[in-house]
């Protein structure tokens, strides 16, 4: 609309656009992704004793999840659309249940399933928006972590010293789960079919590596 389109029905459930002889250039600021910034959240809270910074957020827009990081020890400040998470020196067990927003997001459940490989006593990760959104499962079990599926979920021991190996990424968000239990992991581990990252985590690796990380993406043929 300030680029001049004639738009009706903004903030229902049906738009009217009609043509308009011409369009103008405006400057505009994407709203920050929400489940990218959880995802960083979670990476600083699994690595005892850090501390991570997070630019161009919205806390606004996370709903509960803050909330339940906060269960898990680990301390959040924000201040405008900066937040910081420090992590617990110890993770404690929480259980999710995904639901529609505000609720716990599904794009978050994998990313919480790996923090709670490092969680200091059992916890069940539940998805009630994709009930079968648990291709991770075994990929986790490949690099050490004490999990397993039954019929609500994945149950998870914790916490368990995970091995570096060879894994398979199989969709966007489990992508970003093994690279994550990768950091975490002793040993060099090998995540495979990483192209689904791209369509979510603008380089990740880069983000990830500014901040300690030592990820190398390899090229498919080698």
């Amino acid at each position: 609309q300030k680029m001049g389109a004639d738009i009706e029905g903004v903030g229902t459930s049906t738009l009217v656009i009609r043509k308009v002889e011409s369009l103008r250039g405006v400057e505009m600021d994407n709203d920050p992704d929400r489940i990218e910034a959880g995802t960083f959240m979670i990476a600083a809270a699994m690595l005892p004793g850090s501390s991570l910074q997070i630019h161009h957020c919205n806390p606004k827009h996370l709903g509960v999840f803050p909330a339940y990081l906060e269960k898990t020890g680990a301390k959040i400040h924000h201040e405008g659309t900066t937040i910081r998470v420090d992590a617990p020196d110890l993770v404690q067990p929480v259980n999710i249940q995904t639901a529609i927003y505000p609720g716990f997001p599904t794009d978050l459940q994998a990313q919480w399933a790996t923090l709670m490989t490092q969680a200091s006593g059992s916890s069940v990760v539940e998805d009630q928006i994709y009930f079968d959104r648990f291709s991770y499962v075994p990929e986790l079990a490949r690099l050490g972590a004490d999990i397993r599926l039954e019929e609500h979920g994945a149950v998870i021991g914790g916490p368990s010293q995970l091995i570096g190996a060879s894994v398979m990424s199989t969709d966007l968000r489990a992508s970003v789960s093994l690279v994550m239990a990768g950091m975490a992991a002793s040993g060099r581990s090998q995540v495979l079919r990483v192209y689904h990252l791209d369509r979510g985590y603008e380089k990740l690796e880069h983000k990830l590596n500014a901040v300690g990380a030592r990820i190398q993406r390899a090229s498919e043929h080698e």
